[in-house]
Parts: structure tokens; C-alpha cells; sequence
């Protein structure tokens, strides 16, 4: 059995494979996760681009369709979903993040 390829993503919707910077995050303003993620990267110096969600459901839809996911932060490093904060951070703790962002 084939399994249905993820949605396109909406239009104007910076996606991973279409950034330069390795790590992607999707977020909202208010969203304590979020900000722990993005300190987090601040912290170790990891470029990043943040892209806000707020208020966009087609965005929500996409990412909860590419991630299994429909929470934020929703982070892709080198465009894989790894998950949110918590995944983020354990990733970081046991070096893997940066075996990941080194890799070519």
C-alpha cells in the first residue's frame, strides 16, 4: 500500500528545503516552548530562521500533516522534523544536534 505524499505547502510559507539556514522553527508569539527553543539555539550560536504561525491554520494544517505534529514550536533541522522543545533539547544534550548540523 502507498502511503499519501504530505500537502503542499501553502503559498508564501518558508519551508526547510527552501532555507539556507539549517534549523527551522515554526512558532508563535506567546508560546513559552518557543521562546525556550530559540534560546536555546541563541545559546549554542546554531543559525536559524523562525517563522511565525499565528492565525495561520493552512500553515497549522501543513505542518501537522508533514510532522504528525500540532503543536509549536515544530522544529526540522537539515528539513527533518524533529519534534518541539523537549526533542530539541535532548537532542542537544546528547550531542546528536550538533552530528546532525554537521553533517553535509
Amino acid at each position: 500500500m502507498r502511503m499519501a505524499s504530505p500537502a503542499a505547502p501553502p503559498p508564501g510559507l518558508p519551508v526547510p528545503d527552501d532555507l539556507e539556514e539549517p534549523v527551522v522553527l515554526y512558532t508563535t508569539p506567546w508560546c513559552g516552548f518557543c521562546r525556550a527553543a530559540l534560546g536555546l539555539l541563541h545559546a549554542r550560536g546554531i543559525a536559524h530562521v523562525e517563522v511565525d504561525v499565528l492565525g495561520n491554520h493552512a500553515a497549522r494544517d501543513w505542518l501537522a500533516d508533514v510532522s504528525g505534529q500540532t503543536t509549536v514550536p515544530q522544529i526540522f533541522v537539515r528539513g527533518r522534523s524533529v519534534g518541539g522543545y523537549t526533542e530539541l533539547a535532548e537532542l542537544d544534550r546528547s550531542g546528536e544536534l550538533r552530528r546532525m548540523l554537521d553533517a553535509p
